[in-house]
This record gives structure tokens, C-alpha cells and sequence, in this order.
């Protein structure tokens, strides 16, 4: 009974739409009590998975964030809050989602509680840390880890260029910036910018200053050889997570405490990495790794 009402409840479907599941393909009579408790337990579980012992290193790390609805305690209006997760590639070049967190204001000292946490389940070292270029997280992740390379999601970056754009222009707008994140190096990625702001700067005035004001965690992108610039910029990894757990909430209108987004949440991670971990085309880059960070990622 506990594992088809927490399928159930995974499924995204309410207390209610269990109960009535269950009497009808069942004929089992439960009380909205009984649904509560069972599905509560998983707190439990999200408590021992959220506070696991890590890795001593992690040679990638994304670090992404969606948004969902969710009742603040408070005021007991429904809020969008962000549900913030960090995915984490090990040295076998296996994915692991490190933890969730949700948040209804970011900020430097969120973020770096979040990177605190990380340290104190054992994590020592980060190689390359990818975000979204939310504001204050570089500085967060360095005061955690201070030689950690934070990476700017070209991915994230090129969608928010392009929400600058008319439809009939934003193919030949994404063709223009791949020639950007394309170059072979930081200098001729620099020359692709000027060229790209003299061919659309008039019309579109906002995108190369967007792009200047991330360049600072946009050029270590450069320094990388092909094998691990295609795990960095792809994030497969983490929009595939992004998508099972949109899949999930999207049936919530929303959500009465951040406790029943949070188990939720956490059954689609569980379903996400039953589904495989295993990161493509890991040993060319497990091989650039061992020789760009011969003491770091090697010991």
C-alpha cells in the first residue's frame, strides 16, 4: 500500500486524486490522514540523501535553478520561489545530483550556504563550476572554494541574448553568437563580440553589453580543448534533469509548504537517476582533466 500511494504521489498526483485512484482501480477506502503520513515519510529520506556523505572532488559541477509555486508560510500568498540544484560529475564521469534547496530571495549568503553545505558533506575541490550568471554566486562558490573556475552557462547565456530578439531574426542572431563561443581562443572570441555588436548593435543594443558583462566567466571557456568544452556548454546533464522535474510539477497549481514541493521534487531525482548516470564521451575528457589538473584531480 505505502509504495502506490508514494508512486502515486511521485506521479505528481494530489492527496485527493490518490484517493480516489486507489477506490477505483483498487477498491481501497484510505483516508486523507493515511496519504499525509506515508507521503511524509519521504522527508525522512530527503533528509538522509540531502545531508550524504560526498566526493573529495568533483571535476564539474552545474548549479541550475527553476522556479515553482509554492504557498509562503507567512503571508499565505502562493509565491514563485526558486528550487536551486546542484548536479555533480565524479571522476568516472558519473552524474549525482549533490542536493536541493529552495530559496524566495537569492543572494551571495544563500549561495553561499549552499556551497558551505557542499564542504561540510566532504567536498574539497571543484574543478569547474557551472551557473546561470546569477549575481553574487561567483563570489559565493570562491569563498567556498577558492580555486574553483566558474564557468557562465553559454547555453543560458545565448537564450537570454536571443529574448532580445524579433522571431524573424533569431536564427541568424544564434548563428552570429556561435561564432562567439566557438573561437578557438579568448582574443578571437573577443574579436567575434566586436564584430557581432558593429552587425547588431543598433538593432539589438542590449545583447553584446549582456555578453561583456558575463565575460569574466565566459573566458575560461577558451582555455578548455574540445572534449571538456562539449560537456561544459551542452548541459544535457541538467536540462534532462530540469525536464523530469518540470514534468513532475507541472501537475501542481502549486504547492501548500516548501515541504511538499521538496518531497516531490525529490522522488523525480530519484526517477532521474535510475535512468542512467553515465556522462557521454567521459574518457577523452577524464584524460584532459588528469593532465590539466595533474595534482587535483589525480590525488
Amino acid at each position: 500500500m505505502d509504495d502506490k500511494i508514494i508512486g502515486l504521489y511521485a506521479a505528481g498526483l494530489s492527496t485527493r486524486d490518490i484517493r480516489a485512484h486507489l477506490e477505483e482501480i483498487y477498491g481501497l477506502k484510505v483516508s486523507a490522514d493515511l496519504v499525509s503520513r506515508v507521503t511524509d515519510a519521504v522527508l525522512e529520506k530527503v533528509s538522509d540523501w540531502q545531508n550524504r556523505a560526498l566526493e573529495p572532488m568533483y571535476p564539474i559541477v552545474f548549479l541550475d535553478a527553476l522556479r515553482v509555486k509554492i504557498r509562503d508560510a507567512e503571508s499565505r500568498q502562493v509565491k514563485n520561489k526558486a528550487v536551486y540544484v546542484a548536479l555533480g560529475v565524479n571522476a568516472e564521469g558519473e552524474r549525482e545530483v549533490l542536493g536541493l534547496w529552495i530559496a524566495a530571495n537569492e543572494g551571495a549568503k544563500f549561495w553561499l550556504s549552499v556551497m558551505n553545505n557542499l564542504r561540510n558533506r566532504g567536498v574539497e575541490d571543484i574543478l569547474i563550476a557551472v551557473v546561470d550568471g546569477l549575481k553574487g554566486f561567483p563570489d559565493a562558490i570562491n569563498a567556498a572554494f577558492p580555486d574553483t573556475t566558474v564557468q557562465t552557462c553559454i547555453v543560458h547565456l545565448v537564450r537570454h541574448s536571443l529574448n532580445f530578439c524579433g522571431w524573424k531574426d533569431r536564427k541568424v542572431v544564434a548563428k552570429d553568437l556561435k561564432r562567439i563561443y566557438q573561437a578557438t581562443d579568448d582574443k578571437e572570441a573577443e574579436k567575434a563580440l566586436a564584430d557581432f555588436e558593429a552587425e547588431w548593435g543598433q538593432k539589438y543594443p542590449s545583447i553584446a553589453p549582456s555578453w561583456r558583462r558575463a565575460w569574466q566567466e565566459v573566458i575560461p571557456f577558451f582555455a578548455f580543448p574540445p572534449a571538456v568544452r562539449k560537456i561544459i556548454y551542452t548541459t544535457n546533464a541538467i536540462e534532462s534533469l530540469n525536464r523530469v522535474i518540470r514534468k513532475t510539477t507541472k501537475t501542481r497549481g502549486s504547492f501548500p509548504t516548501d515541504d511538499a514541493a521538496t518531497k516531490l521534487i525529490y522522488l523525480a531525482i530519484r526517477s532521474f537517476e535510475k535512468t542512467g548516470r553515465a556522462v557521454r564521451e567521459w574518457v577523452a575528457a577524464r584524460n584532459q582533466f588528469a593532465i590539466l589538473y595533474p595534482e587535483r584531480f589525480n590525488k
